[in-house]
């Protein structure tokens, strides 16, 4: 496996992973509070779903052309990427709680349990059902998006689905095979790993849209990754020392909790699936950062504006991330 097809797989592989983690912690919380059969329905209804979504959108991303593709794909991705490294950043240096998938389980477990038994459309507990259905469709979605823009654009979409589906498998059949939550999955560092990957490519690809060429091509990205995780890792020191400094002990980091770290589920029918789905999409698209959205359109516009006065910027895009992660940390560590 040449070094572009073994990042390609690695990437895919463990954003996918993340994904399944969560996906399938609340589907285990809903089948061993509730009723194993509507949480297996449900999960099955939200893979038929998705895999209806997919159908319809899959040829069209493959049509759109390479460059367009490129833009739209790499500037989701640095949003995206941008995004998990900031709470990477966060939890590294204490300014935010680590992620904990036992206590996600515990907590999904008890509100499970609270919630009363309803039969509904044939199935014998509809408040399982649609937890693992919202589940299984929202985080299918994100391992959908990632594996076929990632595939499109290299023109690897089999080598793409073959990381997602390993990945899926893996973290289901640990999941079933212990009834437990993923706890030992250090996925902590895995979102670290993959914002770190999602970010490089989204600087690579958006760059290439806008019209930059890169120096030495694919090459760039050996430069790019590990640039970027000692500049994040730079950050996560200086976060580090000032969580030390601080006068004022912050036992309590629910500040610094954004809303789609996981998904909460409760039973409210099918209007609250639509509200859901359609926060998903802006929250996956721009989530809660406008200013930082709007950092990167202008970088990719500045990209775009250079190149036509014929400047290859492959440079703007990093700069604009750069200036973009240390004002973003110091607007929520102030």
């Amino acid at each position: 496996m040449s070094g572009n097809n073994l990042a390609l797989f690695i990437s895919v592989f463990l954003a996918c992973a993340v994904e399944a983690v969560e996906a399938t912690t609340i589907v285990l919380a809903a089948g061993t509070a509730r009723d194993w059969k509507s949480s297996l329905l449900g999960s099955a209804a939200g893979l038929f779903t998705l895999g209806l979504i997919i159908a319809a959108l899959g040829p069209n991303i493959s049509s759109v052309p390479r460059s367009s593709l490129q833009l739209f794909v790499g500037g989701l991705l640095l949003v995206f990427g941008l995004q998990w490294i900031r709470k990477a950043i966060l939890r590294a240096s204490g300014f935010k709680a680590l992620h904990d998938e036992e206590a996600i389980f515990q907590e999904e477990l008890a509100a499970a349990k609270r919630a009363k038994a309803d039969q509904k459309f044939g199935v014998a507990d509809w408040y399982a059902f649609t937890l693992s259905f919202k589940a299984v469709l929202l985080e299918g979605l994100e391992v959908a998006f990632i594996v076929l823009t990632f595939g499109t654009i290299q023109h690897k979409v089999g080598l793409a689905s073959i990381a997602a589906l390993t990945a899926v498998l893996i973290v289901i059949s640990a999941g079933f095979a212990l009834r437990r939550p993923l706890a030992q999955v250090p996925e902590n560092t895995m979102k670290y790993s993959v914002g770190i990957l999602l970010t490089s490519f989204g600087i690579f690809w958006a760059a290439q849209g806008a019209g930059a060429i890169w120096p030495h091509g694919d090459a760039a990205l050996v430069v790019i990754i590990p640039t970027l995780f000692l500049f994040t890792f730079g950050l996560v020191r200086i976060l580090s020392n000032k969580k030390v400094k601080s006068l004022k002990a912050e036992s309590d980091t629910s500040d610094f909790d954004d809303v789609d770290e996981e998904i909460i589920m409760s039973d409210r029918g099918f209007k609250k699936l639509i509200k859901d789905f359609a926060y998903f999409w802006y929250d996956f698209l721009i989530g809660d950062d406008l200013i930082g959205f709007a950092i990167i359109l202008a970088s990719m516009e500045a990209t775009n504006l250079l190149v036509h006065s014929r400047m290859n910027a492959w440079w703007a895009l990093p700069i604009g991330v750069a200036l973009l992660l240390p004002l973003n940390l110091y607007r929520v560590t102030r």
